[in-house]
């Protein structure tokens, strides 16, 4: 598959995505663990089809020392044993946070009560943030059609 179009490589496209990056800074030093952080965006990255991510998060989570069994069981979470309880909350938060669509109510009163036990308010803000930075960069990446496979950790 070849991208529809260089986003990266447009002026504006390039002005953008390098705001929200900076914007995405603000999570990267809160104190939301890393572990989760790339929980999240590998979830949202496969709820949305986005090739690109899921294979950039999956590739930048085992190289920061993630299991593989763990990043096979993202997709299965509900079902997995191997996640924390605070992770199924946050991949909980994610999902509703994701799928706003399909849940016609937005995040439930459960999830988000599992949410706030497991999490801070600078952590809660971090993981809101997030969820809506790694939807607009799948967003973006869908659009353009940007392919996945040839991702290397730390490219990006």
């Amino acid at each position: 598959m070849d991208a529809r179009f260089d986003y990266h490589g447009n002026d504006n496209g390039a002005k953008f995505t390098k705001r929200i990056g900076n914007a995405g800074l603000v999570v990267d030093n809160s104190t939301l663990p890393k572990p989760t952080q790339e929980l999240v965006k590998l979830r949202a990255s496969q709820i949305n089809g986005c090739g690109f991510c899921t294979d950039m998060h999956s590739k930048d989570a085992a190289h920061a020392g993630e299991t593989q069994v763990r990043l096979n069981l993202v997709a299965a979470w509900r079902e997995a044993t191997v996640f924390t309880e605070a992770e199924r909350a946050a991949l909980a938060l994610t999902e509703e946070g994701t799928r706003l669509a399909d849940a016609h109510h937005g995040v439930s009163d459960d999830t988000w009560a599992q949410v706030e036990k497991h999490y801070d308010a600078d952590q809660i803000a971090a993981l809101i943030s997030l969820i809506a930075l790694i939807n607009a960069y799948n967003r973006m990446n869908v659009i353009a059609r940007v392919p996945a496979g040839d991702y290397q950790p730390g490219q990006w």
